[in-house]
C-alpha cells in the first residue's frame, strides 16, 4: 500500500507536471465504489474540474489533493494499488515499469485530466482493485485540513513536527493500551505510517512492535520519536526510492520472506514475521527485545483488573501464535510448550476416547455430553436395526420356529438391507451380526 513516502513522490510529480496549468478537458468513468463510497459521482467530478486551474498539490499522510483556483478541491486516497499516471512521464511510479511506450489511456483509469500548455500532458487516476477514493471537498484551500476526513486524522510527521513532539507522543502512548505498532498504524493517531514504515520505525527504535504502548520508559519514547522522524523524513526525501535508502534499513531486506535464503539481514540476524494490528510485521528479535508487557502476555480478570505478565495465563490461541514466532528471541518468556490435547476420533469411537482436561490435568472417560451422544447412537441403531417394536409397529419381527427331535432353533429375520445384530446398550456399539442360538 502506498504510504507517506509513496504519496510524497506522487505529490512531487503532480507539482512538477500539473501545478500552474489549466484543465482543458476532463473524462471520468462512473464507479459507485471509488466515487460513490465517499458521496461523489463521475459526472460531478467532471463538472467541478472542467476549466479549472491547478494551483498546487498537497499531502497529509496517505491523503493528497489538488488545490484548485476555486472550490471544490479533489481529495484522493490511493487505497492498496491506486496511483496517478502521466502521459509524458513514465517515471512517476516508485516502481516504474520498463516499457518503451506506456499504454494510454492506462488500464483501470477513473479520470483523465487533459492539461493546457506545453509539454503535452494528461493526468490519470488508476485503480485496479477499486480501493482508492476520490471525493470533492467544498472548502477554502486553507481550510482543507480542517474538514473531514483530514481533520479526523493525526499529525503528519513531516509537515507537523511542531505538533508531533516527544511530549505529544508520550501522552498518546500512555493514553492507550494497545500494541505500539497498532497505535502507529491507526491514522487517527499519526498520519502516513503504514506497514513497512511502521516496521522500519520499530526496528530503528530497537523496540518490539507487540509491546503495549503505555509500558515504555521516557528514554524509549524518545527513541521511538527519533525513529519516526528519521524514517519518515528520510523516506520522503528519497521519494520512496528504496535503492537510495540507507543500507542498514530493514526495508532493504524484509522482502525475502518465503524465499530459500530470505528472512535475514546481511549480518546474519534472523528476520521473523508475526501479526500485529492485523498486518504482517517484520521483526529482528536479536535487536527488538521485549522489555515489558506484550500483547497476549497480559489478560484481564473478571473484575477488569489486569494481571502481571508472569502470572497471567495466555489463551490457547496466543500460545500457538507465540510458539511459532520469534523462536530465537531468548527474552520472550511466552515461548512455552502447548499442552497436548487428546485427539478425538470420529463417529461412535469418539465416545470411548478419554478427554483431557487441560486446566486441571485430569482425564475423564465420558462427559455428560458424551453420554448423551451414546444414548443418541443407541436410539439410531435401534431404528436402523428395527429392534424398537413400539416406534415401528409396521416393521415387527417375523419369527420362524423350526422344530426338530433334538433341539428347537429360533431365528430372526431382518428387513432387506439391514445387518442382523445386537446392540450393546452400555456403549452403543454393535456386537456380532450373527444370529444367536436359543
Amino acid at each position: 500500500m502506498p504510504e507517506i513516502a509513496e504519496v510524497a513522490r506522487l505529490v512531487h510529480y503532480l507539482k512538477k507536471n500539473a501545478a500552474g496549468r489549466v484543465i482543458k478537458a476532463v473524462k471520468a468513468q462512473e464507479d459507485t465504489i471509488v466515487y460513490g463510497k465517499v458521496g461523489t459521482s463521475a459526472s460531478e467530478f467532471e463538472k467541478a474540474m472542467a476549466g479549472k486551474k491547478i494551483i498546487d498539490a498537497k499531502q497529509q499522510g496517505k491523503y493528497f489533493w489538488l488545490e484548485m483556483d476555486s472550490p471544490p478541491h479533489p481529495l484522493m486516497h490511493l487505497g492498496m494499488s491506486g496511483w496517478m499516471k502521466f502521459s509524458n512521464d513514465d517515471t512517476a511510479h516508485y516502481r516504474p515499469a520498463k516499457v518503451a511506450e506506456p499504454e494510454w489511456p492506462p488500464k483501470y483509469w477513473k479520470f483523465i485530466l487533459e492539461l493546457e500548455g506545453e509539454p503535452d500532458c494528461k493526468v490519470s487516476f488508476v485503480d485496479a482493485r477499486r480501493l482508492g477514493r476520490i471525493r470533492l471537498i467544498d472548502a477554502k484551500a486553507e481550510d482543507m485540513r480542517k474538514t473531514s476526513p483530514l481533520k479526523e486524522n493525526g499529525p503528519d510527521p513531516v509537515i507537523d513536527p511542531d505538533i508531533l513532539t516527544v511530549e505529544w507522543l508520550s501522552n498518546k502512548l500512555k493514553s492507550k493500551r494497545v500494541p505500539v505498532k497498532a497505535l502507529l498504524l491507526d491514522q487517527a493517531n499519526v498520519s502516513g505510517i503504514g506497514n513497512w514504515v511502521g516496521d522500519e520505525i520499530m526496528y530503528q527504535a530497537k523496540l518490539h512492535p507487540e509491546q503495549y504502548s503505555n509500558t515504555f520508559s521516557d528514554a524509549q519514547v524518545k527513541q521511538l520519536h527519533n525513529a519516526i522522524m528519521y524514517v519518515c523524513n528520510t523516506a520522503v526525501e528519497m521519494l520512496a526510492d528504496s535503492e537510495k535508502f540507507p543500507e542498514n534499513w530493514l526495508m532493504k531486506h524484509r522482502w525475502g520472506k518465503g524465499k530459500k535464503d530470505g528472512g535475514k539481514l546481511p549480518n546474519g540476524a534472523k528476520i521473523t514475521f508475526l501479526k500485529v494490528g492485523g498486518r504482517t510485521s517484520a521483526v529482528v528479535p536479536s535487536v527488538q527485545k521485549k522489555t515489558d508487557a506484550v500483547a497476549g502476555d497480559v489478560s484481564e480478570d473478571v473484575d477488569g483488573e489486569e494481571d502481571d505478565a508472569e502470572e497471567a495465563k495466555p489463551t490457547k490461541a496466543t500460545k500457538r501464535k507465540n510458539k511459532v514466532k520469534n523462536e530465537d528471541d531468548d527474552s520472550d518468556e511466552s515461548q512455552e510448550k502447548l499442552p497436548v490435547s487428546a485427539k478425538r476420533g470420529r463417529g461412535r469411537r469418539a465416545a470411548e476416547l478419554p478427554v483431557k482436561d487441560e486446566d486441571q490435568g485430569t482425564e475423564e472417560k465420558l462427559s455428560v455430553r458424551t453420554k448423551r451422544g451414546n444414548k443418541k447412537v443407541v436410539e439410531e441403531a435401534k431404528r436402523e436395526d428395527n429392534v424398537d417394536e413400539e416406534e415401528a409397529p409396521e416393521m415387527k419381527k417375523q419369527k420362524i420356529s423350526i422344530s426338530s427331535s433334538t433341539k428347537k432353533k429360533t431365528t430372526t429375520t431382518k428387513p432387506k438391507g439391514t445387518q442382523a445384530g445386537n446392540i450393546d446398550e452400555s456403549s452403543g456399539r454393535r456386537r456380532s451380526g450373527r444370529a444367536t442360538k436359543a
